[in-house]
């Protein structure tokens, strides 16, 4: 996730050029992502410049110039973290309209989303939004396939089935540090966020039941 926000933050200032014209890097995104209907940067460019990030990022994508298509990419998640996909609804919670972008974070109180994004006043910026607006958030993945570790692996186990179940927990976004195949107190809590999360016993070992969710999120 902190690629995601690294590439989009790098793009932070490219805006729409007013009048008749268009900026190119705009209309590129859309160009090298494959996405059809993007001729100009009057168009909304929001879901184009999401999936132009996710593209550069190696990360799955929605392929779909509109907002709410991705609703359907990736897994949800209830406790965003920095570099997940925000998307908003826009006129209604029924319309088909809608606003996606990269989640930063909360105001103090969480009435507010901070939102990394392209057509974001007319650029790519970093803008607050409406926390009441908030459809959903989701945790893209890297299309790189993760070998599933074997259990039973828990507090001391070492080797190989641990450096796997390290780069799946960091993937999905579940910190556990250095992927040195050591399950250490860094790895028991990512685990036992994850398994916290997906409503399965909260255990801090990886077995068949966690193998399980493991198998499911990856595939999501």
């Amino acid at each position: 996730m902190e690629e995601l926000i690294k590439i989009a933050a790098s793009q932070l200032g490219i805006k729409e050029v007013p009048g008749t014209g268009s900026n190119p890097v705009i209309v590129n995104y859309a160009k090298e992502t494959g996405i059809s209907g993007i001729s100009n940067d009057d168009i909304s460019w929001c879901s184009t410049f999401v999936n132009w990030v996710c593209m550069k990022a190696g990360c799955a994508m929605s392929g779909k110039p509109d907002a709410r298509s991705w609703l359907n990419v990736g897994i949800p998640v209830s406790n965003p973290q920095p570099g997940d996909v925000v998307v908003f609804w826009r006129d209604s919670m029924q319309s088909w309209k809608g606003h996606v972008g990269f989640f930063l974070g909360f105001n103090e109180n969480h009435s507010k989303v901070f939102s990394l994004g392209g057509n974001q006043g007319d650029a790519v910026s970093i803008k607050t939004y409406d926390a009441a607006k908030v459809l959903g958030f989701r945790r893209v993945l890297s299309n790189v396939s993760f070998d599933i570790p074997q259990p039973v692996l828990k507090y001391g186990s070492r080797g190989d089935e641990v450096m796997k179940l390290q780069i799946v927990l960091n993937n999905l976004g579940y910190d556990c540090g250095d992927e040195d195949g050591v399950f250490g107190a860094k790895t028991d809590n990512a685990l036992r966020l994850l398994q916290a999360n997906n409503g399965i016993t909260i255990d801090g070992i990886y077995g068949n039941q966690t193998k399980d969710v493991v198998k499911n999120l990856l595939m999501s």
